[in-house]
């Protein structure tokens, strides 16, 4: 039954305004749109692909969204709520890609170190929480 289980397509995520947030992980982190579905009639939304390094995120966008619930907006309590967290990416340079977020007026959530890796979790302009990791 496994080997049915091939490889990861995308992430998907609900988010307030598409245009705003193409252009926010354009920007902050390199996407780019490979598929725009428009609205989709039995969703009830609009869907679009982007895509970086292989990796796609697939993002919605509903006519009425319902607000994140304000336990979703930090990490430590975000991770007490079952269900899916969050998407995280590694760095090499955590100082570097910090820079470019504080210059870019990204909302950086929470940083750490858990056994000498640099964790780092920013809130796209949904509020959407992303971790990002630099191993030792």
């Amino acid at each position: 039954m496994t080997e049915n289980v091939k490889r990861v397509l995308h992430t998907g995520i609900s988010v307030y305004n598409m245009e705003e947030s193409v252009e926010w992980y354009r920007k902050n982190l390199g996407f780019e749109v490979v598929k725009e579905d428009g609205y989709v009639p039995p969703l009830k939304a609009k869907i679009v692909f982007i895509e970086k390094d292989g990796y796609q995120i697939e993002l919605f966008e509903y006519a009425h969204p319902k607000k994140i619930p304000e336990e979703r907006l930090m990490p430590n309590t975000d991770l007490q709520t079952v269900g899916t967290k969050h998407v995280a990416f590694a760095t090499d340079d955590m100082d570097a890609l910090k820079a470019g977020f504080v210059e870019n007026g990204v909302d950086i959530a929470h940083e750490v170190r858990m056994g000498g890796d640099a964790v780092m979790f920013v809130r796209d302009c949904n509020g959407v929480l992303i971790e990002f990791i630099q191993q030792k």
